[in-house]
């Protein structure tokens, strides 16, 4: 199992709708994530910033990635979400969410 923090902006004025679209996230969209080796998945707001955790159980990160990537319903999903969000400059190429480094883990 590999643990991964991401970060981005949520931008103040869609705070609200993000919000309320997580609230009732469509049930393809959970599907997906757990066919995609995902479990243990929250997201965190404070100020200006949403923080995501997960757990990937998979064997394949990116080949998964990839399988939700090119899921129609999630590509939908993403383009509600995405006018909420604003990728941090610091992120790599290929980023929306930018990866962070875990310094620090206790079980």
């Amino acid at each position: 199992m590999t643990r991964y923090g991401m970060v981005v902006r949520i931008k103040p004025d869609r705070l609200d709708e993000y919000k309320r679209l997580h609230a009732a996230v469509w049930p393809e969209v959970l599907q997906r994530i757990t066919a995609c080796n995902i479990q243990n998945y929250s997201i965190y707001h404070k100020d200006d910033l949403l923080f995501s955790y997960f757990e990937y159980v998979g064997e394949n990160f990116y080949a998964d990635m990839a399988k939700m990537a090119a899921d129609p319903v999630v590509q939908r999903w993403w383009e509600v979400c995405k006018p909420c969000h604003e990728p941090l400059p610091t992120r790599a190429e290929g980023e929306w969410w930018a990866n962070m480094e875990e310094v620090f883990h206790c079980d």
